[in-house]
């Protein structure tokens, strides 16, 4: 299960309501769940109303429900650790009229709205992040994701256009890496070599869906190997259409391209199973409704070990038992995908 912001954590505690959503699923035969993202332990890392915290004891006791209860159904989970960086509103709480922090002060490319971070806010941030995995380990978890996709706070440092430091955060694209490199060795250090680092990111930004980070093979292995050496065990590599090519000398996407240049596991998502992808061309009108459709090109892109694990989000929003049923062949039985189910969590 991909992890899609659900909002229904009031006082960012995750509810009993939140507890049985991750357990329908799981019982609906998900082997591995990566929860909506959780909020790391930083006062500018929230973004959202009732998005659930991954710090403090209500919350950590919350999310322990949640974990026990997806062993119980015999799946597996992972808290996605997110700050929203420069996508912060300033009122959102926690953490009032604080502004997004970010690399420098943008969420746009030449535009500064909020606060440019200090090596003392990015040394706060780090450990920020190694705390809530270490949490996780402790709260009985099976892995954590870091989300550094869509334009969010690690993926401004990843891109050019709203990192402009002139610092060793700032310029090439290894120096732009490594704040997430040292986010992934800290997370290592905290939890050790045998609990699994899943990281999230993504060419496309929420702030311009045709942004790339690299646009050769090349320019990918001198991005994504660092980020492999300092602890990263998946890569799940977010793309709106799975079935598209990442560059044109391969037939290969996004997760096929890093699992052949690092030898890591990876996963693919995008539109798996449906007939449109996820969003429309403005980011304003919501999730795009969308039918099944047969997944042939899935299963023999995975025959074919060019990826992993696949990540389903909107088609387990509308059946929770979606594995289940593919399984028996009842194809006949799965639901599309209506924007009504965002108004309550089932």
């Amino acid at each position: 299960m991909a992890p899609m912001t659900r909002s229904f954590s009031p006082h960012n505690v995750p509810s009993d309501q939140v507890v049985e959503y991750y357990r329908r699923r799981a019982a609906g035969g998900l082997g591995l769940i990566i929860t909506e993202g959780t909020t790391i332990n930083h006062i500018a890392a929230h973004g959202y109303p009732n998005v659930p915290n991954f710090h403090g004891e209500q919350a950590l006791e919350a999310w322990r429900k949640v974990a026990n209860a997806v062993h119980a159904e015999g799946g597996k989970i992972a808290p996605q650790l997110w700050h929203v960086g420069a996508a912060r509103r300033p009122g959102t709480e926690p953490g009032g009229q604080t502004p997004g922090f970010s690399p420098s002060g943008m969420f746009m490319p030449g535009k500064i709205t909020g606060h440019a971070m200090t090596k003392d806010d990015i040394d706060e941030v780090v450990q920020a992040y190694a705390q809530a995995a270490k949490d996780a380990q402790q709260a009985g978890f099976d892995a954590i994701e870091i989300h550094a996709a869509h334009g969010y706070l690690i993926d401004q440092f990843f891109w050019a256009g709203t990192n402009q430091r002139e610092d060793e955060y700032g310029g090439d694209m290894a120096a732009r890496g490594r704040f997430a490199q040292e986010i992934v060795s800290a997370i290592r250090a905290a939890v050790g070599p045998d609990f699994a680092i899943i990281l999230r990111w993504s060419q496309w930004k929420q702030q311009a869906y045709d942004a790339r980070l690299v646009e050769t093979p090349e320019a990918l292995a001198e991005f994504i190997q660092p980020l492999a050496d300092a602890g990263v065990d998946i890569f799940h590599c977010s793309t709106r259409r799975f079935w598209q090519p990442e560059f044109e000398s391969s037939n290969l996407n996004l997760a096929g391209w890093v699992k052949k240049l690092t030898g890591k596991a990876t996963i693919t998502v995008g539109s798996v199973g449906l007939s449109d992808e996820f969003l429309p061309e403005s980011a304003n009108a919501g999730f795009k409704e969308a039918s099944p459709v047969n997944f042939d090109e899935l299963v023999e892109r995975m025959e074919n070990n060019e990826f992993d694990l696949v990540a389903l989000g909107r088609s387990v929003i509308a059946n929770p038992d979606w594995p289940k049923l593919v399984q028996a062949g009842k194809f006949d039985q799965l639901k599309p995908y209506e924007k009504r189910y965002l108004e309550s969590l089932v």
